[in-house]
């Protein structure tokens, strides 16, 4: 957990925490809400999505929606369509965030970006997660190889022709032979 000096101000503690905040975290770290809402006023922060906030000085985001994913829904998986896109393998363009959840964890109803939530076992949503750095903002990705089985699995959701065209890409990636 983040702790604050008593000397820092609210721009400093944001910007030490990747300058993509939570109101939730912006509270644990010392800075009222209320200072958040002047900053919002002032122009010094943007409001990404409900509760969450980022410095308004920064650069424009590589993935807007993965961050906002990321923050929003802190144990959200990015998978199947949403990964390919991320590894490079595929020529879909996603028009919303895949994401795994572990059964039983509630995800909270975000406006923007669309998402779809697919549920996994204990085992099948720990295996072959990786850890990210879009933007600042630490984003679980599945990894290709983990991407590649999942969408196998959900072959009949995502389409046949999407699952080949990532194998073959994969392929070219990592000049494997399968035949050894």
């Amino acid at each position: 957990m983040f702790v604050s000096q008593p000397n820092q101000t609210p721009q400093t503690i944001i910007e030490e925490l990747g300058g993509t905040i939570r109101m939730s975290e912006a509270i644990n770290a010392g800075i009222n809400r209320y200072t958040l809402y002047s900053m919002l006023k002032k122009g010094e922060l943007e409001q990404l999505s409900r509760g969450v906030y980022r410095l308004a000085n920064l650069a424009d985001l590589s993935e807007p929606d993965l961050v906002i994913v990321a923050t929003r829904i802190p144990r959200a998986v990015i998978c199947l369509i949403s990964a390919l896109s991320y590894h490079d393998m595929t020529t879909q363009i996603p028009h919303e965030i895949s994401i795994a959840l572990p059964t039983g964890v509630k995800a909270p109803n975000l406006d923007h970006p669309p998402i779809i939530i697919h549920r996994f076992n204990k085992q099948s949503y720990e295996a072959g997660i990786e850890t990210h750095l879009i933007d600042g903002i630490p984003t679980q990705i599945y990894n290709p190889e983990k991407t590649l089985v999942d969408c196998f699995k959900f072959r009949n959701k995502i389409g046949v022709d999407v699952v080949l065209e990532a194998l073959k890409i994969y392929r070219e990636k990592q000049a494997i032979n399968i035949g050894s």
